[in-house]
């Protein structure tokens, strides 16, 4: 329920951004705020989510999440600016942050390796169902309704939740806990929010050059501190020592940089649609519905391939077939037919899922079970870093093509976005080297024996 909730609150504003934007008095690329400050949000809180998980339990921590989730889904709803909008998104991602590592963690430690993928993909067909309705559903909802039913429609959704949540969910509480590292959830918190804002405020003139190198220097003095910390400190708040298993390594750095290049995606399609190309909302959101349906007919099939194949050829030919489907977006025109659009969609559903599942699943392959609430946290944080600064990068790109965003028509809107999935397409290319690190076998401890478990 936590993870269809949250996707379905995603989906949805990708697809009402131009709609929130006009109502809100702002141009849509600066909606970006109100997308990134919730993943960014995510990744600064996600740290402390296993300490929380093993301190009171995956069950209240779990509960205590979907209800904060829930707040922040109904202030969101009433807010009247975008300022108090993107402050209520935090709050929302405050909530998100326990949810979807705690529930993950709850996985890990309930079943063996051998079961995890198929464990994962069955758990992720509800999380994609999301994604599959959300853009239908948020273009009828701005169509016909007040963008505010957006946030609203949470609010059952989460109540549901809970109730789930505490007669079905197990607890799992760690009898002797690690003190909180709050030295290091300081210095890693305020350097990634430092470094997410100058990449927000970038190239809008709202600063000054010499204040964009301060904070920009400031930010990565602050997360250099925490490297610093971190490995002298005894109960660390992200344990970067996990990064020397080759398998984890190559999961969680492999999956940052290709997600920047991914995490735009979803940013930039409802602008093309609607703003470029003058589709309505319902029209959007039925364009951008092939994707999540190619990734749910995916998951049947991911142990079967990656049982085959192995997870590093799997890995660097989906990276590469990724980008160059992005490069192909750019390409999208008004001249473009729908048929034509929507399987370039489908094609790229297919492949991000086999992404996604891929390096979430390599990410326990060597890991003990001691290891992962750890790894389970830094996965997660990565995950969440690099989408906010994916859609941060999809907006910046976008911005430097266009010669006034204030004032942008169509065509110029168009060229912009095109230009921005060129740039999002090569470095998803570039992002695949990562996984040349991988070795033949390596992750066959989680993709084989799931393979074998799974009726033929």
């Amino acid at each position: 329920m936590a993870f269809f909730m949250e996707s379905l609150d995603t989906t949805i504003l990708n697809t009402a951004v131009p709609t929130i934007a006009q109502a809100l008095g702002v141009v849509p690329l600066s909606m970006k705020s109100v997308l990134s400050s919730y993943t960014l949000s995510l990744a600064v809180f996600i740290p402390i989510s296993g300490w929380m998980a093993d301190r009171f339990g995956t069950r209240r921590v779990f509960a205590s999440a979907i209800g904060l989730f829930t707040l922040g889904s109904l202030l969101c709803g009433i807010s009247t600016n975008i300022h108090v909008l993107v402050a209520c998104r935090i709050l929302q991602g405050c909530g998100g942050a326990m949810m979807v590592p705690v529930g993950r963690l709850t996985l890990v430690r309930t079943f063996a390796k051998s079961e995890l993928i198929r464990t994962m993909t069955f758990v992720a067909i509800p999380g994609l169902v999301g994604p599959m309705i959300g853009p239908f559903v948020g273009g009828l909802i701005v169509a016909y309704f007040h963008w505010r039913t957006l946030f609203f429609i949470n609010l059952p959704i989460g109540l549901w939740g809970l109730y789930l949540v505490y007669w079905h969910l197990p607890d799992y509480q760690e009898t002797k806990t690690r003190p909180l590292d709050v030295v290091g959830f300081i210095l890693f918190g305020t350097g990634i929010a430092l470094l997410s804002y100058v990449l927000e405020v970038f190239g809008e003139h709202t600063l000054s050059g010499r204040e964009m190198l301060g904070l920009l220097g400031l930010s990565l003095a602050l997360l250099a501190g925490y490297g610093v910390h971190a490995s002298n400190a005894v109960f660390p708040l992200l344990r970067l020592g996990l990064l020397r298993i080759r398998t984890f390594r190559a999961a969680v750095v492999g999956g940052f940089v290709t997600r920047i290049g991914i995490g735009g995606i979803p940013f930039l399609f409802p602008l093309l649609y609607q703003v470029g190309l003058g589709f309505t909302p319902v029209q959007s959101g039925l364009l951008m519905m092939p994707q999540a349906l190619a990734a749910m007919s995916l998951k049947v099939f991911m142990p079967r391939i990656l049982a085959r194949f192995g997870y590093r050829q799997v890995l660097i030919f989906n990276t590469v077939m990724l980008g160059l489907l992005i490069l192909l977006f750019a390409s999208i025109g008004l001249r473009t037919p729908v048929w034509l659009i929507v399987l370039q969609a489908f094609s790229f559903g297919f492949f991000a899922s086999m992404q996604y599942t891929s390096m979430n699943s390599l990410v326990y392959a060597d890991v003990t079970a001691g290891q992962t609430s750890s790894a389970s946290t830094i996965a997660s944080t990565g995950q969440q870093m690099s989408i906010s600064f994916g859609v941060a990068s999809a907006s910046l790109a976008t911005a430097f093509f266009i010669p006034d965003r204030f004032h942008s028509n169509a065509p110029e809107m168009i060229h912009g976005i095109h230009q921005a999935f060129l740039v999002m397409g090569g470095l998803t290319i570039v992002s695949s080297a990562v996984f040349h690190q991988l070795r033949k076998g390596d992750g066959d401890v989680v993709s084989r024996h799931s393979d074998e478990s799974m009726p033929v």
